[in-house]
């Protein structure tokens, strides 16, 4: 890991003053929630390859991690999926004569998915629930007769899709580490790979994970992948991975009559809010306007960047959702 004072010397170098529409040359830091890697390794590769000259170096760390960065001027970016409050926006003007900038650039699904072998395709909110406060242990209270303890399997224990799924179902105070079938990862990567192979995992990820537009494109090469971005059509993710099982998920709420239809977690349902596991994600920044980062900033938030969120599987807060057919 690079030392706080080398990050603050990345976050630091570009090429002087530049002028409103200009990108500055340099290297700069971001640290990122895990759950959006795969977003933002895309949008590094086309910026550096539309911007030469400039670099963008990325951590992958917990969502707090992120923010304790930030608020300790060990990076002038972030990507998470809450904002900072008045007293931390305070705190960097006062502190480190710097104003904090915010931009949503997504709404954000969290994902439950299963083995493709496993017979539950569909849960409720409160069933997702049960599970996690461990009122539901086994698949038979759920569907068929497996009698198998359900492994409930999540990414790290500070990253933002547990703490969306701790404020979301569970008491105050109480832990996603606290039902004794649940098992802490490293990484998104290695929650999706356990569910692959083990019939009986339930896992928790964000739906950027499981987008198969993106891992089609990312085999393009990149200058084909930049003129794909910058073009303006009408592009939206519709295949998601066909490598687990994706659950559906309802809400029968008194607000929707209650209705018992199950949805899987595509762009337009995430848009209309019928998907009701979704988040915005914001992109964070302190970087003075001549800075590399700056320059990343705008990229992300602006056309190309946002084209870029629409392949992911997440909604990219600046375009629109449309209803395909899928096949």
């Amino acid at each position: 890991m690079i030392g706080l004072s080398a990050l603050v010397g990345l976050g630091a170098v570009s090429c002087g003053q530049v002028k409103r529409g200009e990108y500055a040359k340099g290297s700069g830091t971001i640290f990122c929630d895990d759950g959006f890697k795969n977003i933002l390794d895309e949008e590094i590769d086309v910026f550096e390859f539309s911007y030469p000259g400039s670099s963008i170096i990325p951590f992958y760390v917990s969502e707090q991690e992120a923010i304790d960065t930030l608020l300790s001027d060990g990076s002038d970016a972030i990507i998470v999926t809450r904002e900072l409050t008045k007293d931390q926006r305070e705190y960097m003007k006062t502190k480190f004569k710097k104003i904090v900038r915010t931009h949503c650039i997504a709404v954000d699904a969290v994902a439950l998915i299963a083995n493709k072998d496993n017979n539950v395709t569909t849960l409720s909110m409160q069933e997702i629930g049960d599970i996690l406060n461990g009122k539901i242990t086994k698949w038979s209270q759920l569907a068929g007769n497996d009698t198998a303890t359900i492994k409930l399997v999540f990414d790290n224990a500070g990253s933002s899709t547990v703490s969306y799924m701790r404020e979301k179902f569970l008491p105050e105070g109480r832990k996603m580490s606290d039902n004794p079938n649940a098992y802490a990862q490293k990484n998104n990567a290695s929650v999706f790979d356990i569910v692959k192979k083990d019939r009986d995992a339930l896992g928790i990820i964000s739906v950027s994970w499981l987008g198969d537009d993106l891992s089609a494109a990312r085999k393009v090469p990149v200058d084909k992948r930049y003129e794909d971005y910058k073009n303006e059509n009408d592009t939206v993710a519709t295949n998601l991975t066909t490598e687990v099982s994706i659950i559906k998920v309802s809400n029968p709420t008194q607000d929707n009559d209650f209705n018992p239809v199950a949805y899987k977690p595509y762009q337009v349902y995430i848009n209309s809010g019928e998907y009701p596991l979704f988040r915005k994600v914001y992109m964070i920044t302190t970087a003075p306007k001549s800075s590399v980062v700056n320059s990343f900033y705008m990229f992300v938030t602006g056309f190309a960047g946002q084209k870029i969120i629409s392949k992911t599987g997440i909604l990219p807060y600046h375009m629109n959702a449309r209803v395909v057919e899928l096949k």
